[in-house]
Formats: structure tokens, C-alpha cells, sequence
């Protein structure tokens, strides 16, 4: 089972998740990927289906920053 499991992956390639950046490192050509381990997530209003805003350089620049969000009170 490891064996078909290991099979399905390159040596070729290698992928590092495990620091502040994700780094992709492919073989002859060096980091082809050095990005922020960081990921904005969208929801336009309560109960809707989130999504993904940014990743990346984008979604760190989104760090500590709130949307401004109008809403009609009833009164």
C-alpha cells in the first residue's frame, strides 16, 4: 500500500509547508515558488458559503485588516 501511495509522488519535486513561507523546489530548476503561508478567506454575509479571497504576498498585505461592513438596523 506505502509503496502505490509513494508511487503517485515525483522525486523530481518537493514542497515545504512547514515554515512561514511555502517553498516548491523542483529539480534542474531550482525554488520555483517562495509565497506566505498565508490564505484570506471571503463570507459577503452571515450564512453564506466562504471563499478564498487571496493567497500569498496578496493575502499577507490583508493581514489585520476588516472589511467595513454596512448593515440596515430595523428599527
Amino acid at each position: 500500500m506505502l509503496k502505490k501511495f509513494r508511487g503517485m509522488f515525483s522525486n523530481d519535486l518537493s514542497i515545504d509547508l512547514g515554515t512561514a513561507n511555502t517553498l516548491i523546489y523542483v529539480k534542474g530548476q531550482g525554488i520555483v515558488l517562495n509565497e506566505p503561508s498565508v490564505v484570506a478567506i471571503r463570507q459577503d454575509r452571515a450564512g453564506s458559503p466562504k471563499s478564498v479571497a487571496a493567497v500569498g504576498h496578496e493575502a499577507k498585505q490583508m493581514l489585520g485588516r476588516t472589511p467595513v461592513i454596512s448593515r440596515r438596523f430595523a428599527r
